[in-house]
């Protein structure tokens, strides 16, 4: 008779017919006699029975089948942590590494850098993976930023003018500026496979500007203008501002050379007490609000069919600005974001 091969049972039938084997064998029963009928082999009785005798019936239970985890890798689970914590502490280039992220081929090249294995972009792609790690767009910095001054804003100056408006009954104002263009880069479209979608442009090229401000209630100020950003075009905006507000307002700004202008100081100080200017850390830009303002001005542009004139254009960017200014809770929606999270409550 043929007997049965238990690498076809499942863990649960095997340990069945190991407690079947022991109860026969007690029962009295010779080892051929136990095979015989369970067509098993008498050896594989025989070391089931010696197995219940020296290490208890526990012993029986058939151990996960397949190969042990993390057996077949490369690297020590020491090693994944050391890794791990480079790429998370470290970008490419603070390592002297050419690569700006890091990639499945940077990670190959720090192991092989590290413990002279040299594995597949592949295998470094699962590392990543069963670590935890996705692709990501990166955030950019600058690298003129001063991390202690935006520290300092952040704890220090900030809470100071957030106190100052408190105590003054004042409105915090963050104010940016942006371009937009006819030849905007769009989103993704979905098409058949092989039919890559078509959006059409105007051979000209034609822009508008604005320049805008928001608060953490919501509260939404904006201006199109058509010329280069400069002094008279600062002061109309900050005009505008201070005519229809009920209380002094504190504009916070980047650093741009024209915020500092000598005519924007004359006007500031004959308005002292309706406005008053702040600034923010040099070359911060994620820091302010109203950049997020800026970023959901793109991403609608990019959705709208491509503009044939500067009417078009600047219609485009009208009719969005006027559905911002009438949905307060998206705008103070910005202020969630983890880098302007310190403005969210003033």
């Amino acid at each position: 008779m043929k007997q049965r091969d238990a690498r076809t049972l499942s863990p649960l039938q095997l340990d069945e017919l190991r407690s079947r084997a022991i109860a026969l064998w007690k029962k009295g029963l010779n080892r051929r006699h136990v095979a015989a009928l369970l067509d098993v082999h008498y050896n594989s009785v025989g070391r089931w029975i010696s197995t219940y005798e020296n290490e208890g019936p526990g012993a029986l239970r058939s151990a996960k089948r397949g190969r042990k985890k993390g057996g077949s890798r490369n690297l020590t689970p020491m090693q994944e942590k050391e890794i791990q914590k480079v790429i998370t502490d470290k970008t490419p280039d603070q390592l002297k590494m050419p690569f700006a992220l890091w990639t499945r081929r940077a990670v190959c090249d720090l192991v092989e850098k590290r413990y002279g294995a040299r594995l597949p972009e592949r295998t470094c792609g699962e590392y990543l993976k069963r670590w935890g790690f996705t692709a990501q767009r990166p955030a950019r910095r600058n690298y003129e930023q001063n991390p202690e001054a935006v520290r300092r804003w952040i704890k220090e100056e900030y809470p100071q003018i957030a106190q100052q408006a408190k105590k003054e009954g004042a409105e915090i104002h963050w104010g940016d500026e942006v371009g937009v263009r006819n030849d905007c880069q769009h989103g993704r479209g979905f098409a058949p496979v092989g039919k890559t979608p078509l959006v059409r442009n105007s051979s000209k090229r034609f822009s508008a500007n604005m320049i805008s401000s928001v608060t953490n209630r919501g509260k939404v100020r904006w201006m199109v203008f058509r010329d280069s950003f400069n002094a008279e075009v600062f002061i109309k905006f900050m005009g505008r501002l201070i005519k229809d507000a009920r209380r002094k307002i504190i504009l916070i700004v980047d650093n741009l050379r024209v915020h500092h202008c000598k005519p924007v100081k004359a006007w500031v100080a004959e308005h002292a007490s309706e406005i008053q200017l702040a600034f923010l850390p040099s070359y911060s830009p994620e820091h302010n609000p109203d950049e997020y303002l800026n970023c959901d001005l793109k991403s609608s542009m990019g959705k709208k069919p491509s503009p044939r004139t500067q009417a078009d254009l600047e219609n485009n960017l009208k009719q969005h600005m006027r559905m911002l200014s009438k949905s307060p809770e998206r705008v103070a929606s910005y202020f969630q974001a983890e880098l302007i999270r310190y403005a969210a409550a003033a």
